[in-house]
């Protein structure tokens, strides 16, 4: 029982926000994170007169994705009303947090703060606040404007490499920063009366705070303005950022940030209290990204492994290593001090096998009632890396629908056969037995390139066994896969085995709502990791579905990650020559 269960007759409770590309979700939580109310706001269904599609706008012309931010004012106005409807006694209410969707950037004008803290309880948000805005829209992680700015923010500390040692990534078209010196050029006279800019994250604790509140700690390394080993802003890519202005202005607009992701950034606005109902003591907690807020969602240790398998592949991991490279990104964790957020993102996932699946089914003329049957059961049966016997060479290839970005290829299918011992690599169909091959093959493609962009980041978890992580969290459509499920613990490891992770789409709001949890309750020094452990049911959350670390195999696995690597590097230098030669 927490404390404030033990001392209250009405035991508080917390609410989480995630605002997403295509909707807002309020999620409540008690202290003992049960969740008991839900409130949602889908943008296309259910705002008025905005001309969205998927919650956005787009300039094809100029590649250019983006949001009104007056919608998400519509959103919360309803979501609050929502969740009163549904009878939530906002009294009971003592910490608020969310998630937005990464790199998105607000534009506040000069009225901002006087507009904030001037807030009519008889009045709507949208009714009062599309005047605060010096730019009526935000940029959206799906803008691709930015290809000249992300070559200027590549080169400016020498490199690629160097822009990710220091900031954790190397440039996206997404990123803030980019995102800044292209608005600096487009629209000069909007950004200079630009008196603050905020991240989505950082624009929902202003809207409960009255004032505009500080970027998060984690949220903010996905900008590429924050020096993550200094601690600070890097003053040589600011300078490069604030464009034909004072790199002191963007300094101001940006604003200090705190290390504390549970710092108390003050009471909510009395507005809330008046309209709502809300608590005067309700404490504002610092928001953070959409990822990070992922890894919120459960008590994930240092070194365990959340895979989502959705049409596309992200993989996050909480480490205490900074490994930074170009192929992937490092954030500041958003709790704990001393822990990075390395994360991967992949287009191709649930699509690349798909086309497996569907060419087998297709060979076979056969549609199971369940389509994935003969998937499965091909991949099961198939020995791993296709090696009859430990002198075979090892068969292993890249699929890819779509274009990909980790590594930087077009679409296309590569097959190859590895000799470990040799270190003899061919480009070859010769041996493959198409596509009943490579049903086994595309899964441990994408998992042999989690591994080996996520090795050196785990540690052993003792008695001899060689590092991996704790254990392995699968999320997204692909988690309900036996065969995936237990590829992945033969490649990935995972000592206490593969888990099941169905939260189903709250993940962010719940790490929202789990962090103003952390924030409030938390004794003196005590971490996340600490506190959400203690009450977390996981039982009600994951299931095993499969083992992890077995030995032999995965140690075989160990000697294809090499061979992988090659591979990769071999298929990247021939699409580079082939576009040398078209130039």
């Amino acid at each position: 029982m927490s404390y404030y269960q033990s001392t209250c007759r009405n035991p508080p409770l917390y609410i989480g926000f995630d605002l997403s590309t295509q909707q807002l979700k309020g999620l409540v939580v008690n202290s003992d994170l049960k969740v008991v109310y839900i409130a949602k706001f889908d943008f296309d269904a259910d705002s008025t007169g905005f001309p969205i599609k998927k919650g956005v706008l787009t300039n094809e012309a100029e590649h250019e994705v983006f949001a009104p931010v007056a919608l998400w004012l519509q959103a919360m106005d309803t979501v609050l009303e929502s969740l009163r409807k549904q009878g939530l006694d906002f009294s009971r209410v003592k910490g608020i947090s969310g998630a937005g969707q990464q790199h998105g950037s607000v534009y506040w004008g000069n009225e901002a703060e006087n507009l904030l803290r001037g807030l009519d309880a008889s009045k709507s948000l949208q009714d009062q606040l599309p005047a605060a805005f010096s730019h009526p829209y935000s940029p959206n992680w799906q803008d691709s404007s930015t290809q000249k700015e992300c070559d200027e923010f590549d080169a400016a500390l020498g490199g690629q490499e160097q822009l990710a040692q220091a900031t954790g990534s190397k440039a996206h078209h997404r990123f803030t920063g980019p995102q800044i010196l292209r608005f600096t050029r487009k629209h000069p006279e909007v950004y200079s009366k630009t008196a603050r800019i905020s991240l989505v994250s950082s624009f929902i604790a202003s809207l409960f705070l009255g004032q505009i509140a500080p970027f998060d700690i984690s949220d903010v390394c996905g900008m590429n303005l924050w020096n993550i080993k200094k601690g600070a802003y890097d003053e040589q890519i600011l300078k490069l950022c604030s464009g034909k202005f004072e790199l002191n202005d963007l300094k101001q607009k940006l604003g200090e940030v705190p290390e504390d992701g549970g710092l108390h950034l003050g009471s909510v606005h009395p507005y809330y209290t008046q309209r709502y109902g809300f608590s005067p003591d309700c404490t504002v907690i610092p928001a953070t990204g959409d990822n990070p807020a992922t890894i919120l969602a459960l008590p994930l240790r240092p070194s365990d492994a959340m895979v989502s398998l959705g049409t596309s592949t992200t993989f996050l991991m909480s480490t205490p290593s900074y490994m930074p490279d170009p192929a992937t990104h490092f954030f500041n964790h958003p709790t704990t001090a001393g822990l990075y957020m390395f994360m991967l993102c992949y287009k191709n996932g649930g699509l690349a096998r798909e086309y497996v699946r569907d060419a087998i089914n297709d060979s076979l003329k056969d549609t199971p009632a369940q389509p994935w049957a003969n998937f499965d059961k091909i991949a099961l049966e198939s020995q791993p890396l296709g090696q009859k016997n430990s002198a075979d060479s090892m068969k292993m290839g890249l699929f890819f629908p779509r274009p990909e970005i980790v590594p930087n290829l077009p679409s296309g299918q590569w097959r190859f056969t590895y000799n470990p011992e040799t270190g003899d690599l061919q480009e070859t169909t010769s041996g493959w037995t198409a596509p009943h091959d490579e049903a086994r093959a595309i899964v441990e493609s994408q998992f042999l390139s989690l591994r080996l962009r996520s090795r050196g980041l785990t540690t052993s978890p003792g008695n001899g066994l060689p590092a991996q992580p704790r254990r392995v969290y699968l999320v997204g459509g692909g988690s309900k896969n036996e065969a995936i499920a237990k590829i992945a613990g033969e490649i990935l490891g995972g000592v206490e085995g593969v888990y099941k992770l169905d939260i189903g789409d709250n993940a962010c709001a719940l790490g929202a709502a789990y962090k103003a949890v952390w924030g409030m309750e938390r004794a003196p020094g005590q971490t996340f990791e600490n506190l959400i452990g203690q009450r977390w049911q996981e039982e009600q959350f994951i299931e095993k579905i499969a083992d992890g670390y077995q030995k032999g195999v995965f140690e075989q696995y160990g000697k294809a990650v090499d061979g992988f690597e090659k591979m990769e590097d071999y298929v990247v230098q021939q699409v580079l020559a082939k576009r040398i030669e078209t130039v």
